[in-house]
């Protein structure tokens, strides 16, 4: 059955929920057999789970820190490190030079069969998924093609019975992470981020085969902290079209910390949560910090 998200429809295809006048059923299905480039690199993450913070970290580090030649004017970095799964992106894929950057937001079994046998590059971002939700409720305020909510308590509902784009948080990392051997992968958190940015610029930087200079690697940290990413119009989406997104309703960069879950869920809803995150990753060895407390 189809759902409406704002002037858009959530399409759904083979388990998954697409959105109309933004995905094509059929040109998402034909990603699968895209041939892959040993130097192409995919950034996959659940909705609202740092990417584009990995947009700016990929570009900065292909530039050795120089943010001058990242952003030119009116162009974002979405344009540069286009979604796949956007419809028409896979035709400009496959006659792009290389470095090939993309991001996605699609299941496993949706993306290059190639992957899985080591070509190209993966980037998995996972976010702990209470945090997700708030965020993932606060940009449905703003973005145009989502549907607004009614309430947190509807939205919250909605994101525990998957009838969200992006559908079941647990099933996405679940099945990526069960994949993770099979490709060249490198699975980072977004807390990480937060916690130690340095350090995680370092791994991406190492993983990517880039030599970077000390120098380098900390001009790819300084203009990827949430702080001047938010000064960064090209980076933090200040200039995608209104159709998208409704700036005066909010901002695609809104707090980028952890633990904002602990003001908008209940104790009912938290409880509900952990029961359900406990049933379902009880065989993934993954934690995550919920409390920016945690590491301090």
């Amino acid at each position: 059955m189809e759902q409406s998200e704002g002037n858009h429809v959530l399409i759904p295809h083979r388990g998954f929920a697409l959105i109309s006048g933004i995905h094509d059923p059929d040109d998402v299905d034909q990603i699968f057999d895209v041939e892959i480039r040993d130097s192409d690199v995919f950034v996959v993450t659940y909705p609202k789970s740092g990417t584009i913070w990995l947009q700016q970290i990929l570009l900065l580090t292909e530039a050795k820190g120089d943010l001058s030649s990242v952003s030119p004017e009116g162009i974002n970095n979405a344009d540069l490190v286009p979604w796949i799964e956007v419809t028409g992106s896979r035709k400009g894929f496959i006659s792009a030079p290389s470095p090939r950057f993309r991001v996605s937001h699609l299941p496993y079994k949706f993306m290059p069969a190639a992957l899985s046998r080591k070509k190209g590059k993966v980037i998995y971002v996972a976010r702990n998924p209470k945090d997700v939700l708030v965020s993932y409720f606060y940009f449905h305020n703003f973005a145009t093609m989502l549907e607004t909510p009614k309430n947190f308590e509807d939205f919250f509902e909605k994101f525990m019975t998957d009838r969200v784009f992006g559908g079941s948080w647990f099933e996405h990392i679940k099945t990526w992470y069960s994949h993770k051997d099979d490709m060249n992968m490198l699975f980072i958190t977004y807390e990480e981020m937060i916690q130690d940015l340095p350090t995680v610029v370092r791994r991406i930087s190492s993983f990517l085969g880039k030599d970077l200079t000390e120098e380098q690697l900390a001009n790819v940290v300084k203009h990827s902290t949430f702080k001047n990413m938010r000064k960064i119009p090209q980076a933090s989406y200040e200039q995608i079209s209104d159709d998208l997104l409704n700036h005066s309703q909010g901002r695609f960069m809104r707090k980028g910390t952890i633990g904002d879950w602990k003001n908008h869920f209940t104790v009912a809803q938290n409880e509900k949560f952990n029961e359900v995150f406990q049933r379902e990753m009880k065989d993934f060895p993954l934690s995550f910090i919920w409390d920016i407390r945690d590491i301090m």
